[in-house]
């Protein structure tokens, strides 16, 4: 059973976005795989900067939208995606110094944040983007 499953609980209505958010699903469960099969540093550090790559491209993606459209909640949203990226970004430092390790507290983080913010933040957007661009 995946560590985070797919549900049209997390659809957007825009299917970039979600078809983004579906590879973040599949990318989280492969770090969670990794971890719990009990892999090597080599295979976990790839598939965490993996992820870490992904998001940022992802946040980017969104940002990129909404302001192309005008979304009243940019900025809000925005702030959202630096906080994530401001805490990913001390947890690497920790696992970089080996102050820190991967753990089910980081793995329920990850997926906590990304189901919050998605069925959240981002559902938002999702029916006003939907009227710019259709989907």
């Amino acid at each position: 059973m995946p560590f985070i499953e797919w549900s049209d609980r997390l659809v957007t209505g825009v299917r970039e976005a979600d078809e983004q958010h579906k590879k973040l699903v599949n990318l989280i469960n492969e770090l969670y795989d990794a971890m719990k099969a009990g892999k090597g540093k080599e295979v976990i550090d790839k598939a965490l900067n993996e992820l870490v790559s992904y998001a940022n491209y992802h946040f980017n993606t969104e940002e990129t939208l909404m302001s192309k459209y005008g979304f009243p909640e940019l900025s809000a949203h925005k702030k959202e995606h630096e906080n994530f990226k401001a805490k990913v970004k001390e947890f690497l430092d920790k696992k970089a110094k080996g102050e820190a390790t991967l753990t089910m507290e980081v793995m329920t983080f990850l997926k906590d944040w990304l189901v919050k913010h998605v069925m959240g933040t981002d559902k938002k957007y999702g029916p006003f983007l939907q009227a710019k661009i259709g989907k």
